[in-house]
Formats: C-alpha cells, sequence, structure tokens
C-alpha cells in the first residue's frame, strides 16, 4: 500500500505533515490527543479499498510544526480548513476523541466543505474553566521534564479509573517509552490542554449541526463520557448512534475492524 506524505501551510504559515493513501471519495481522519500520523492508519488501512483517506499530524504533533502562540481550538479548525481545500472537493470528517471535538466545530464552521461528520466520544467534559489549573500543572511538570506528574494530571482530566491505569501499567511491564516519542506526545497535550481550556463543554452548542451526523462510542467507557454522549445525542437528534458492547475510549486501536464497517454503513446510507 503505497502512503503519500507531504505538507500543507495553514493560514498562519504553521506546517501542517498530512499522510494520504488510497482513492475514491476523499475522507480525512482527526487523531486524538497523544497521537500522530500513525494513530488512525489502522482504521485508514481497512477503508483505503474505497476511499482516499487524509491523515494530518496536528499542529503540535511532529512532524507538523509547534504552535507559535498559545493555541486555540480556532488555530485547528483553520488547520482543517486548509486541508479541506487542499482536497478540493467535500469530504467525510472523522474524528477520534479530542480530534472529534475539533471535527463538531470544523463541522459547524464548514458544513458547505463536508459530506458528513463522524465523532468517536469527543471528551467535551474535558474542557472549559476547569481545566485551567490542570493545564498550569502540566505545564510546570512538562518544563521540569516530570513524565509521572503529567500523567498524573492527564489522569485527572480524562477521569480514567484507577483499576485501568494499574491494568495498562501492568500490560506495559517493564517496557519503556521512546524518548523522542514521548517528549513528542508530551509537546501535543501541552498544547491540546491549551486549547481545552479555552473551549466550552456544553453539548447543546452542537444542536444547531446541519451536517449528517454519526456518533459512535464504546459501551464500557467509563463516566462522564457516556452521559455526554447520551448529552450529543440528545443535542443532535438527527444524528445516528452506534454503541459497540465490549469496547471503551481505545475502541479505535482495538477494533478498528468495527469502526470501519461503521463508517462504511454510514457512507453508503447519506450517499444513497
Amino acid at each position: 500500500m503505497t502512503n503519500q506524505d507531504f505538507d500543507v501551510r495553514a493560514a498562519d504559515g504553521t506546517r501542517l505533515a498530512v499522510r494520504r493513501q488510497g482513492a475514491g471519495t476523499p475522507v480525512v481522519l482527526v487523531h486524538g490527543s497523544g497521537g500522530g500520523l500513525h494513530s488512525l492508519v489502522p482504521l485508514a488501512d481497512r477503508l483505503t479499498d474505497s476511499y482516499e483517506l487524509w491523515m494530518p499530524a496536528r499542529r503540535g504533533y511532529g512532524p507538523s510544526e509547534v504552535p507559535p502562540t498559545r493555541k486555540s481550538v480556532k488555530d485547528e479548525v483553520g488547520d482543517l480548513a486548509a486541508i479541506l481545500g487542499t482536497i478540493g472537493r467535500p469530504a467525510h470528517l472523522v474524528g477520534a476523541s479530542y480530534g472529534a471535538t475539533l471535527a463538531l466545530h470544523t463541522a459547524a464552521a464548514l458544513p458547505e466543505s463536508l459530506l458528513s461528520l463522524a465523532v468517536f466520544e469527543p471528551p467535551l467534559f474535558a474542557s472549559g474553566p476547569t481545566v485551567a489549573p490542570l493545564l498550569d500543572r502540566y505545564r510546570a511538570a512538562f518544563e521540569r521534564n516530570d513524565a509521572a506528574a503529567m500523567f498524573a494530571v492527564l489522569n485527572e482530566l480524562t477521569r480514567v479509573p484507577p483499576p485501568i491505569v494499574t491494568a495498562l501499567a501492568a500490560a506495559a511491564g517493564d517496557r519503556k517509552p521512546d524518548p523522542a516519542e514521548a517528549r513528542r506526545s508530551a509537546i501535543g497535550w501541552l498544547h491540546d490542554l491549551e486549547a481545552l481550556a479555552d473551549d466550552d463543554p456544553d453539548p447543546a452548542r452542537w444542536s444547531h449541526l446541519t451536517v449528517p451526523t454519526l456518533i459512535l462510542n464504546g459501551a464500557d467507557t467509563w463516566e462522564p463520557m457516556p452521559a455526554t454522549m447520551d448529552a450529543l445525542a440528545a443535542a443532535v437528534p438527527t444524528a445516528r448512534r452506534v454503541t459497540w458492547p465490549g469496547q471503551s475510549h481505545f475502541a479505535p486501536s482495538t477494533a478498528p475492524d468495527l469502526m470501519a464497517v461503521a463508517l462504511r454503513t454510514f457512507f453508503a446510507k447519506i450517499s444513497g
């Protein structure tokens, strides 16, 4: 399978690395926090026979450039606008986790550029003024390169239950993350927290979406994500919804087949 990596310039000049594979109707895949060009490749690989997949590394995540100033959701909507402009025709937009939050913002701002919107568990609860003190603590930990302290802040933000944190640590065993990759992820998280702190957590703000929308979630994801997804579905009553038993917030990695089938079915219905 051939991948083409190239750069797109955002309106403010920030260089965005983009990976493209496949051919057909364009689909833009937006990764979540801690991700990058590699994050949604398993999903892309299951769609590339029918679609042209565009996978940007969001600003702050190498090999894209780090934002020159404090990052905002508006900046990242502008980045997606630049990518959609490069595509040159309407596309399906798919976002996972924080990438789903950005996808919601983009669908509200640029509905004419989209064929559809699909969001997997946007963490709308993890935004707004309550994030500001977490951002301050994370920045301090980042500046002293304290990985444990950064990890603790992110667990507090995402509200991962302690038993799951323990299980993930046990599964990792003695494996140590690649230092360069860990730093790349830490830089990206820092800038995502900046944007989250200035965002609005109210799901009702999405009640005016006009783009055909699909809401995806795992049945086993911990609170407050289930309540957040219920509120989002109530705010967008025309949205289709798919819930996967036995899956959690890690489903894009653990169950790309389920996600690919859901997206193919959704795309087929709206093109119909």
